[in-house]
């Protein structure tokens, strides 16, 4: 494990900056929605946009992470995010259009190049708590941006701490370079990665990666449309402030940050596919209450319920992640990990867009709930699963 601290703590650092990235214009919607004079429900479409171009690159980067260096990926990705921050400044539908590509188009690498290095240097009883580790990037890039960005909204405007945050992610692309030669000889020296299509084959064929795949997709749905509308639902259906939306947020990408990892270790003990079923279950509970939440609830019981809900929906990935980097064949890492990814990213495809029709037409809390039917049939997919073909972890 000595010889993956580095890797780990490198891979996490560019999660982190790539989660703020993707969050941004989450958190700045209402902001940038009125000076764009645009419905703050967009942030939906926004979204798919940004995890199609995800689910895209993450098939596109298993041969570049290969031919070129997993960490050289990471820092075309980084400045793609910092393109697309920068494109948000200009303040027009048509550059948010534009930046919500590069930003989706930054994030898809992200998975397949952390399973390419990680694989090769962990040892696979670690692997749970190594890729939950690892993905606690995303709640603590998403809880930075629940936090930085109201406070450059005060200082500096969207427009300002667009500008902002692409300097910093530029910064982040820089930094990684003395990095690069000694994580890309691990990377590099891997057998090279099969045909991406034999992947998507493999993972669809396979009884418990079919299974796994599926499931991710619906968990990713109720993951981002928590996420992605949190700081919109508490603003219009709940009467809070931006900054008291965006505090909550961050409590609980917080929270699930510390659940992200106790799952991770418990996924290297008991069979993962179970545990990912009854996260499945603890979800329901949480998104069916989040859906009851009223315009006079108390901020006490707001914050206990978002919390809570947070907490857990955002816990799985990392575990999902390491059975599929357990479940796959030697050198395949990266190429079974986008197709993990691309399935995953393509719930935030349909997910949020869908989300938001059923609140425009019917309301918030009929949305919630259609979330939590689907994420109930998962979980109890994941769980027959389990039962019917024990796990080796």
């Amino acid at each position: 494990m000595k010889r993956a601290v580095i890797p780990v703590a490198t891979m996490l650092a560019i999660q982190v900056m790539i989660s703020l990235s993707v969050l941004s214009l989450s958190v700045m919607m209402p902001a940038v929605a009125r000076d764009l004079e645009i419905d703050p429900k967009l942030v939906g479409i926004f979204t798919a946009i940004i995890y199609a171009g995800g689910a895209i690159m993450a098939l596109v980067a298993a041969g570049p992470i290969v031919r070129f260096g997993a960490v050289r990926v990471c820092q075309a990705a980084l400045l793609a995010a910092a393109i697309g921050l920068a494109f948000n400044s200009l303040a027009t539908v048509a550059a948010t259009v534009i930046a919500v590509l590069f930003i989706g188009a930054a994030q898809g690498p992200i998975n397949p190049s952390s399973a390419h290095i990680l694989a090769a240097r962990v040892p696979r009883e670690w692997f749970g708590t190594v890729f939950s580790l690892k993905q606690t990037g995303v709640p603590i890039g998403f809880a930075l941006a629940g936090l930085i960005f109201p406070l450059l909204l005060e200082l500096v405007g969207w427009r300002g701490a667009s500008l902002v945050a692409a300097a910093a992610t530029v910064v982040a692309a820089l930094v990684l370079e003395p990095l690069r030669p000694s994580l890309e000889v691990i990377s590099i020296a891997g057998k090279p990665s099969a045909s991406i299509w034999r992947s998507i084959r493999f993972v669809l064929t396979h009884e418990r990666l079919r299974v796994l795949g599926w499931s991710a997709f619906v968990y990713v749905i109720a993951q981002h449309t928590f996420t992605f509308y949190l700081v919109t639902y508490l603003y219009q259906h709940c009467g809070l402030t931006i900054g008291r939306a965006g505090l909550l947020l961050s409590a609980s990408q917080l929270v699930g940050t510390v659940v992200r990892l106790l799952s991770g270790g418990m996924g290297d003990r008991i069979p993962r596919m179970q545990l990912l079923g009854w996260t499945g279950i603890l979800m329901t509970a949480g998104c069916i209450a989040t859906g009851l939440l009223a315009s006079d609830s108390p901020f006490w019981l707001i914050t206990l319920v978002v919390v809570a809900y947070g907490a857990v929906v955002i816990s799985w990935n990392g575990t999902s992640q390491a059975e599929f980097a357990h479940l796959s064949p030697p050198g395949e890492a990266a190429s079974v990990a986008a197709v993990q990814t691309a399935l995953a990213f393509s719930g935030a495809v349909f997910g949020p867009p869908i989300f938001a029709l059923i609140a425009s037409l019917a309301g918030y809390r009929l949305a919630f709930f259609a979330v939590a039917a689907c994420v109930l049939v998962a979980a109890i997919w994941q769980i027959a699963a389990a039962r019917a073909e024990p796990q080796n972890v």
